[in-house]
């Protein structure tokens, strides 16, 4: 019979019939508690907290029963955590490092000599948190974030509360740097109060165990419940959180409106050291935060849980803009703006020479990475989608201890230098220069028309794994969003979007904006193609060819400069064109026509654009008979008819008609655009033939 228990704060995710797959492999049990743990935000964010188990292994030097720790590797994520994730070391040697311990300063060697402890040799490298786990007897433990817990562990006289809250059931530690000490001061703890449930960490979190894998989830969440009642308790005795409103929110739409509106403007302030990418919420939590009389006391103060400003900086900046001012002009609005971020970094300089030591690493960019609009909601802006969605989620809990902690007594946050320690800790450095090399188009914002399908679709594929978050855009919403299945909304989203409409056009660059910050590559890849003598070809042939193509591509460049110019970044814009706007042959007056009008607008726009380093540039693609969408339809017969061949016979003809005789792909023309963005940097008003080699199409 399943054990199922109710809990209005957390979510009780244990499964029995699931747990009872794994028998009685403890290591599966703590991965299966780990990742329903990390399902629950309220719980630990994304990299945050860090879980263990040991368990009896044959040492294969002695053929001995040996007790090893598993836990959470350097890095990792509990919520996505699997046996690669996470690091296997003999228990007495780790706990035999007390011998060697020589203090506080001798903290960067210990993490070293870990690796002296290693039991399994493919383990993932062992996190500074490890001698929290090891020096503790328990068989399942959990280090957690819980929003909470953290308002209990940052709140004034936080010893006091926590006893208030458990009784002696509790323990508690001062705040103390994550590292050897620490695992030292909740050995002690638990020797001076044998049988407590658990540990709270001053400024920091929640230690909590069991002797089972469910035992020790049940544990856990029993005590963030117990926390979380107190609070709400507190709030309802109070009558209000952070002082009351001050600001009232704009409708939705209208917030919506303004954050797409000022958000290439932030992007581009934001990025004046390193590009970033954006994302934007305005939920309820954050809302009755940022419009309160007490965000301007609160928000300087910084964030506690050294978990949360490692993402979000120690503190944010805060716009001084009213709610409902006139953002239309960019040039009055970047003087506004600019004064702020200038002060932001100046601020964030003389944190760092105030705190700096001899050996630490050299200041970072010194941009916020949370800006808070009251009335409108928060932005967030970091090296790619994932790291500023997960920055937005751990300042929302940041959010969400500071209302705990005011509801309990008052909020205290670290001190500047314990921050600073923290931030600039040489561990740190040294898991940051770990970092895979960033890809070619990490940091940058795609969005591509006509990739529901064939050459659109290689091309947004391509921009995705060259490391851009992508818009993949087409007329048929379900292609569209068939295709984008295989990523994640980190990286790439799915908009319907009628490219002859400016309607349409409009709302899809609101989209990306709103998703991602910004845009940086404009590829216009939708298409259709009529094969026709000029006596067969209607007026309706002609105007659906120039509207989708030429009238496409003339909106897609008007409403995405329009971006482009707010961040201040420069950018790219690519055509998909075609052989036939420079070859003249039968059947083809309107296509033909339509491919020469885009291949001239990129000229005419390359020379205009110049000025504000947006370049702009062709590719022609020919025979693109496989995978493309184009020869699904009439045009097939129409070039067949042209040539004197069936249909049939068109890759082959086409294969062989070419220089080089290859058969051309979408994949070569996704290379084509690639090089446009990526590689030739320098090259504006540019025609890239991908079409194996036609002597004909040679641009002279």
């Amino acid at each position: 019979m399943e054990n199922v228990r109710t809990f209005k704060y957390v979510d009780y995710l244990w499964d029995e019939e699931k747990a009872s797959s794994f028998g009685d492999d403890q290591v599966a049990l703590f991965l299966y508690r780990s990742n329903i743990l990390g399902a629950d935000l309220r719980i630990t964010n994304y990299g945050g907290g860090n879980t263990s188990c040991k368990t009896i292994e044959k040492d294969p030097l002695t053929n001995e029963e040996v007790e090893v720790m598993w836990v959470k590797g350097s890095g990792g994520d509990i919520g996505t955590l699997t046996r690669k994730g996470i690091a296997g070391l003999y228990t007495e040697r780790l706990r035999n490092l007390k011998n060697v311990y020589e203090g506080l300063a001798d903290e960067d060697r210990m993490v070293g000599l870990f690796n002296h402890c290693i039991f399994d040799l493919d383990s993932k490298a062992p996190s500074i948190d490890t001698p929290l786990h090891g020096l503790l007897p328990f068989k399942h433990i959990d280090h957690l974030h819980p929003d909470a817990l953290i308002a209990v562990a940052a709140a004034k006289d936080s010893e006091a509360i926590t006893k208030e809250i458990w009784g002696d059931t509790m323990g508690w530690v001062p705040w103390q740097k994550p590292g050897f000490d620490l695992g030292l001061q909740l050995e002690k703890c638990l020797n001076d109060n044998p049988g407590i449930r658990g540990i709270v960490l001053g400024s920091h979190g929640l230690f909590t165990w069991g002797d089972t894998s469910y035992e020790c989830y049940i544990n856990s969440l029993e005590v963030i419940e117990t926390a979380s009642d107190y609070i709400n308790k507190k709030i309802a005795e109070n009558g209000q959180v952070f002082g009351g409103q001050k600001v009232e929110s704009l409708p939705a739409e209208e917030r919506k409106a303004k954050a797409a509106q000022i958000m290439p403007l932030l992007r581009g302030l934001a990025s004046s050291e390193n590009r970033m990418v954006g994302h934007f919420t305005d939920s309820d939590v954050v809302l009755e935060y940022i419009n309160s009389n007490d965000l301007e006391r609160l928000a300087p103060l910084g964030t506690s849980c050294p978990d949360h400003f490692l993402r979000t900086k120690i503190q944010p900046l805060i716009l001084t803009l009213d709610k409902n001012e006139d953002l239309s002009d960019s040039k009055v609005i970047l003087e506004k703006l600019n004064p702020l971020f200038q002060q932001y970094r100046k601020e964030y300089k003389e944190y760092y020479e105030t705190c700096k030591h001899q050996n630490s690493p050299a200041m970072r960019d010194p941009n916020p990475v949370i800006i808070i609009y009251p009335g409108v909601g928060m932005f967030s802006f970091s090296k790619d989608k994932q790291t500023t969605r997960v920055a937005s989620e751990f300042y929302v809990n940041a959010i969400n201890v500071m209302r705990g902690a005011e509801a309990i007594s008052e909020y205290t946050s670290l001190p500047r230098q314990e921050a600073f320690d923290i931030e600039y800790w040489l561990l740190e450095e040294a898991k940051l220069q770990r970092m895979p090399k960033e890809k070619p188009l990490s940091r940058k914002i795609a969005i591509v028309t006509g990739a529901g399908g064939g050459i659109g679709q290689a091309i947004a594929d391509k921009m995705v794994a060259e490391g851009a978050v992508v818009v993949f855009t087409d007329l048929d919403q379900k292609a569209v969003e068939s295709v984008t299945e295989k990523y994640s909304k980190d990286q790439a989203i799915a908009v319907q979007c009628d490219v002859t409409s400016d309607e349409a056009i409009a709302r899809a660059f609101n989209e990306t904006v709103l998703a991602f910050g910004g845009v940086d590559i404009i590829v216009h890849s939708a298409g259709l193609a009529i094969s026709k003598s000029l006596e067969e070809t209607t007026l309706q042939d002609w105007d659906l060819l120039e509207n989708v193509l030429v009238k496409g591509q003339f909106l897609m460049s008007k409403f995405g400069v329009e971006v482009i110019r707010k961040q201040g970044l420069g950018g790219n814009i690519v055509n998909i064109a075609s052989k036939n706007g420079l070859v003249a042959g039968p059947n083809n007056v309107a296509y033909g026509t339509a491919k020469a009008a885009q291949q001239h607008m990129t000229r005419l726009l390359a020379a205009e654009l110049a000025g504000d380093k947006i370049r702009v540039n062709v590719v022609n693609p020919d025979g693109v008979i496989v995978g493309s969408k184009i020869w699904e339809g009439k045009w097939a017969e129409g070039r067949a008819k042209a040539n004197g061949i069936s249909v049939e016979d068109l890759p082959a003809f086409y294969a062989k008609r070419n220089l080089l005789n290859e058969i051309i792909l979408p994949e070569d023309i996704a290379n084509g655009v690639f090089a446009c963005v990526a590689i030739l940097d320098k090259t504006t008003g540019n025609i890239i033939n991908v079409d194996g080699g036609m002597a004909n199409a040679f641009p002279r």
